[in-house]
């Protein structure tokens, strides 16, 4: 059955609208996007299958809407940072306070984060909203950096190096788990080589 896709205007279909994207996005990261179904999603968000229809062809709709709202959050906190409260003198507390915020993202939504990154290879949509807040996210912190007093001696690339190494640690501490490594001393590595990269631009 296909159904004409609408933008609700009335303030109650919004809300049921809004609904089914928290609900869904939900559902999503908890069960998995290949586990989820518009059925279920229409469960969750209390309204029936035909109401979800009318405002989405699919739940691929769904998951991309769920990220524009909620996916800063889940997979980009560093965007909600201020300048006002980072100090060059607290570089190495800021980044461990980094990691584990990171860390513990990857924690609560694993499987949000394993299945929903995965997709980045296979899916268009999901690869594009990735790569534009990995830029929003480099903008950010090279902004905070400057306003900071930092050189931007190729701070963009620095930037991008140094979210690279965090997000695999914390993929390594999360989902790995390899015996016979020692993780506090990972990290400890991690930001020893965040640190020398930025040396000469503090």
């Amino acid at each position: 059955m296909e159904y004409n896709i609408r933008e609700p205007k009335q303030k109650r279909a919004i809300e049921k609208k809004d609904k089914i994207i928290e609900e869904g996005f939900k559902l999503i990261c908890k069960e998995g996007y290949h586990n989820t179904n518009t059925a279920l999603i229409a469960k969750e968000a209390n309204v029936s299958t035909g109401i979800v229809y009318q405002y989405f062809k699919d739940k691929h709709d769904i998951l991309i809407e769920g990220l524009e709202r909620y996916g800063e959050e889940l997979f980009f906190p560093v965007l909600k940072a201020k300048a006002k409260d980072f100090k060059k003198e607290d570089i190495e507390d800021i980044l461990k306070k980094t990691i584990k915020e990171f860390e513990n993202n990857h924690k609560i939504s694993k499987i949000a984060h394993e299945e929903i990154t995965s997709m980045i290879h296979s899916d268009g949509d999901v690869a594009e909203y990735f790569y534009r807040k990995e830029l929003e996210t480099t903008d950010k912190t090279k902004e905070i950096l400057l306003k900071n007093h930092f050189k931007d001696n190729h701070l963009q690339e620095k930037i991008h190096i140094a979210m690279s190494l965090i997000d695999n640690l914390c993929h390594e501490v999360t989902y790995h788990k390899h015996k016979k490594m020692d993780y506090d001393e990972m990290t400890s590595l991690v930001i020893q080589l965040i640190m020398e990269l930025f040396k000469n631009d503090i």
